[in-house]
């Protein structure tokens, strides 16, 4: 193929390639995952990432002020009066000296970078104006995903920005209400199906197929695109320089996937001279990454994957009735999508899985609530996971590791109201009630 980006399966015994003009998220002639892939010698791009820093000068304009879209020359893809923008990505990244004390780490090792602050309050908006953008370029009417919380909210706020119909999918009673609002007031359809996230992966990758609508789940390789964003901007506020570690929570492994293939491209481009390591954590209530990579030794090979080991794996999964369940229900998924993308940025980042408990996430939680920026719970699986891995000594007290924290804390406050007024860790603050009494309100203050 001709073109200077095209998708391309990862299957290596097929290889197969498409247009950017198709709306695919599978190969159509295998079915597997696809790729966005660019012809890097016949594109534009800058000679070193200091070269964005000009666009800081120019934020009036809506595709310069968006943190996905002032990186446009890495992710080109579209043009860019085809890009949608409803001002994603003014992100920070937050040393946290607190946080490393907690993990028993080093001061100035320990970073957040909180991704609450994305307008839906998610990662997922990132991706998400990506893939609206794609959707336009290729002129879709309606799209629709299946959801935890967070991307319903997304994809309703994006699909309202450029007047596409939205449905989302979503399981009986496994979405926290934070997120669910946002997706009703956002006017989307919700369709709540008698299952899980994964019977809902399922449902709506057929009636994609059947209605031709538009996936935006992370299957949909323009995602990533966008995804891969977070990167650049961790690199921005480190002054263009890479960390020794970024820590992501594991869920249905799209940002895994996006950071493995940012620092694949960055170091073609001779863009960076080192590649971070990549610490996966899972919840242990949804270890499925954790028990391929590292029980059963599952890797990406080179893209030769021992498939017929994960489908045995999941056939045992359906055999036992078993259902994932964790309270970080960002992550609670058991067949995770992009495993094979995720298991190549394993490869190409040198990475690790860990997976934690319920009670370590929730602690670590309260810790960033209390000395940092509040957060989701599954945000507080990174922090679990360097904590754990601080204490196996696999990531060094000096070394810099970067928590990525995947959204805000109002996504599910029912979480951190209950472990306050439960008081169920050591750090909980529950309120504390007294008579309607000066003296008795006095007393409560000193004590």
């Amino acid at each position: 193929m001709s073109e200077r980006v095209y998708q391309k399966c990862i299957n290596i015994n097929c290889s197969a390639t498409f247009s950017v003009a198709e709306p695919l998220f599978a190969c159509r002639s295998c079915g597997d995952l696809l790729d966005v892939q660019y012809d890097w010698e016949h594109l534009e791009v800058p000679g070193n990432l200091g070269w964005f820093e000009q666009r800081w000068s120019t934020r009036h304009e809506p595709l310069d002020w968006s943190g996905v879209w002032r990186f446009r020359e890495l992710l080109p893809f579209c043009s860019t009066r085809d890009c949608v923008t409803v001002g994603e990505g003014q992100t920070i990244l937050q040393r946290n000296d607190h946080v490393a004390e907690y993990t028993d780490s080093a001061p100035g090792s320990v970073y957040l970078q909180y991704e609450g602050m994305n307008p839906s309050g998610s990662f997922k908006d990132n991706g998400m104006t990506a893939a609206t953008s794609h959707a336009k370029m290729v002129g879709a009417e309606n799209v629709a995903c299946a959801s935890t919380g967070n991307t319903s909210a997304s994809i309703a706020l994006y699909a309202h920005a450029c007047d596409l119909g939205c449905t989302v999918f979503i399981g009986s009673g496994r979405i926290a209400y934070g997120k669910l609002s946002q997706a009703l007031d956002y006017g989307a359809k919700t369709i709540q199906i008698k299952g899980d996230f994964d019977d809902c992966m399922r449902q709506v990758q057929d009636v994609c197929r059947k209605e031709n609508i538009y996936l935006v789940n992370s299957l949909n390789p323009f995602r990533l695109e966008g995804q891969k964003t977070i990167m650049y901007r961790v690199l921005e506020a480190l002054r263009w320089q890479s960390p020794d570690w970024i820590v992501v929570p594991g869920g249905n492994l799209g940002n895994s996937s996006a950071f493995g293939k940012a620092f694949l491209e960055l170091k073609h481009l001779g863009l960076i001279d080192k590649v971070p390591r990549l610490a996966i954590i899972n919840a242990k209530g949804a270890n499925t990454l954790y028990e391929l990579y590292e029980n059963q030794g599952i890797r990406f090979n080179g893209g030769d994957v021992e498939v017929g080991k994960v489908n045995q794996y999941y056939q045992e999964l359906d055999d036992s009735g078993y259902r994932p369940d964790t309270v970080a229900t960002a992550i609670e998924i058991s067949r995770p999508v992009n495993l094979k993308k995720c298991l190549r940025a394993l490869e190409i980042c040198n990475g690790v899985v860990r997976d934690v408990s319920d009670e370590d996430i929730v602690e670590a939680k309260s810790v960033v609530g209390r000395f940092g920026i509040g957060c989701e719970p599954a945000s507080g699986a990174s922090v679990a996971g360097l904590k754990l891995l601080r204490e196996q000594g696999i990531i060094g007290s000096n070394e810099m590791a970067v928590c990525i924290l995947t959204g805000h804390q109002l996504k599910d406050p029912n979480c951190t109201v209950n472990y306050h007024i439960e008081q169920d860790g050591r750090f909980s603050n529950s309120p504390i009630e007294v008579d309607n009494d000066i003296d008795a309100i006095i007393k409560a203050i000193k004590s």
